[in-house]
């Protein structure tokens, strides 16, 4: 962490959430308005929200069938839900398209952000595997897939494809999960300001903001398994 670094802001989420998505720009929006930027540090962790959801699924079953058959609902109003999230994410300059999107496992790439950030560019590539899930219909638990999106955020393929093929990082998503088990996290996105204040979901920009203030005035907890939600 960057020693100038004062304020950290850890954020649960799945690729595979649309939420997690509209929360991350709402996020940057705070950040943007948020008067010590650049003594912030955002870190990315893991929460799957279908942990045993297979590598791909069947693509014969549309989205919004499978969200019907998931919730319990009709295929009609899992299209309207689909229709509401594409009109909300425009408006926060995200074009989703529901149509290409290709469900699947997210461990693999999970991992892969988890090691991004030792080369710091976890948050690129966070943002580049949302918009490859979200916007381009790109398969998540596919390897290749995976590298090549890493190289276009300047990571190496070769060291990327090693990586993964040797399962590395896969504690760390496991113990992201655990940690999100022990702070009592059952939805994402998730975000925890200084280690204390949680606000759960993806909140307006100004909930962010003033959360932002309200950590940056306050002494960090040294008890971070405590966390006050706003």
């Amino acid at each position: 962490m960057n020693t100038a670094t004062r304020l950290t802001v850890d954020v649960w989420s799945d690729i595979a959430c649309p939420w997690c998505y509209v929360g991350k720009r709402r996020l940057e929006g705070a950040l943007a308005r948020f008067a010590h930027r650049d003594q912030v540090a955002v870190r990315w962790h893991a929460f799957e929200l279908d942990p045993d959801a297979p590598a791909a699924v069947d693509p014969r079953e549309s989205l919004a069938q499978r969200l019907a058959r998931k919730y319990g609902r009709t295929v009609a109003q899992a299209e309207a839900m689909n229709a509401h999230l594409v009109n909300l994410a425009k408006g926060e300059g995200i074009a989703m398209d529901f149509v290409r999107l290709r469900s699947g496992n997210t461990f693999d790439a999970h991992r892969l952000v988890h090691w991004a950030g030792l080369h710091g560019r976890q948050d690129e590539m966070k943002e580049r595997l949302l918009r490859a899930y979200f916007s381009e219909g790109e398969l998540m638990s596919d390897g290749e897939t995976l590298v090549r999106l890493a190289t276009e955020v300047g990571l190496d393929a070769a060291e990327a494809r090693a990586m993964l093929a040797r399962g590395e990082h896969a504690d760390d998503v496991r113990a992201d999960e655990q940690r999100a088990n022990l702070l009592e996290i059952h939805g994402v996105p998730f975000f925890v300001f200084a280690e204390r204040f949680g606000v759960s979901g993806a909140q307006s920009v100004d909930v962010l903001l003033d959360t932002l203030n309200k950590a940056w005035a306050t002494t960090r907890s040294s008890d971070t398994t405590q966390v006050d939600r706003t």
